[in-house]
């Protein structure tokens, strides 16, 4: 709302990114105590070590980019629509977080397809079908109907996988940055208000990160990495490249989404696959190849980085 008065200026975005790493730190610095408690995970690695740490950090976190993005960030309907689903996306996962029975899967499934085809709608509503084909000039025009099921295909999954990395201190948040920030990058050349947001979004989670830095003092739980990968696929389809994600967040869909393809399989098909690999694959660096926690977080951060480095390079 600031930016209809002042402009997007340079020290008006510096000021909203500023604004929204203290709302994000003191609201967490604060407020932590009034989160609800971890119980612990029994069969994760490391899992007992969370037990009675604040649990549900993004409520915090996605509540200070809320307020920032809509202080800072030129004010359209689209982007009221895609904070608002942000929100909701945080809100489901909280209510999980807080829930003393977790929620059933498919109830968490059926919320997160709601949400999926409502990004999907509005995407299409303000921007059309057309998506770029990576590394080449190609531009194709999609059937609406056909984009709409690919976004809720990259919402759904982007939603989860960014979920299923939420298993070490600093690992989901670290990954989700680099890839918010290598689509923010893309988006300057479509929707620079966007790209603003993205700035936002990894200013609210740096706060969060200095609390959840190795060890942690709390997690995030689902309000965060459902959020944070909902956001994710928002940003992806801004970019007017959403196949990139597949590069841009190959890190994050190569360690939780083997762990959904492999549950899947088996529970469905009687399939069984990857027998000798732990999944999360994170929980397989720490378990049986002996990584500690920092060193997990920094050799999938630095693959990752190195990946969206050439995928961007490519890409100008």
């Amino acid at each position: 709302m600031l930016s209809t008065v002042f402009g997007l200026s340079s020290p008006l975005l510096f000021l909203g990114v500023l604004t929204a790493f203290a709302l994000s730190f003191f609201g967490i610095r604060f407020g932590q105590n009034s989160l609800p408690r971890d119980g612990g995970r029994k069969f994760a690695v490391n899992g007992e070590l969370s037990r009675g740490k604040p649990r549900g950090a993004g409520l915090i976190f996605v509540g200070a980019f809320t307020i920032a993005g809509l202080l800072f960030v030129p004010f359209t309907a689209e982007t009221l629509i895609y904070i608002l689903l942000v929100v909701a996306g945080m809100l489901s996962g909280y209510l999980d977080d807080a829930a003393e029975k977790p929620w059933n899967e498919y109830k968490k499934g059926l919320i997160d397809l709601i949400i999926a085809l409502a990004g999907a709608f509005t995407y299409v509503n303000f921007n059309g079908s057309a998506i770029a084909i990576p590394f080449t000039d190609i531009i194709v025009e999609l059937p609406r109907w056909l984009y709409i099921i690919l976004g809720v295909v990259l919402i759904w999954g982007s939603i989860n996988v960014t979920n299923c990395t939420d298993g070490v201190d600093g690992l989901s948040g670290t990954l989700s940055m680099i890839t918010m920030g290598s689509f923010a990058i893309l988006c300057l050349s479509t929707d620079k208000s966007f790209s603003f947001l993205c700035g936002i979004m990894i200013a609210v989670i740096l706060a969060y990160q200095w609390f959840n830095a190795s060890p942690s003092v709390l997690m995030m739980g689902d309000a965060g990495s459902r959020a944070m990968g909902l956001f994710i696929a928002f940003a992806a389809m801004k970019s007017g490249n959403p196949l990139i994600y597949l590069l841009l967040g190959l890190v994050m869909i190569l360690d939780g989404g083997l762990g959904l393809v492999k549950i899947s399989l088996k529970r469905f098909l009687k399939i069984s696959i990857l027998k000798n690999t732990r999944t999360p694959l994170h929980d397989h660096a720490r378990k049986n190849m002996g990584w500690s926690d920092p060193q997990t977080v920094y050799r999938f951060a630095i693959i990752q980085a190195i990946i969206c480095f050439a995928a961007i390079s490519l890409s100008m």
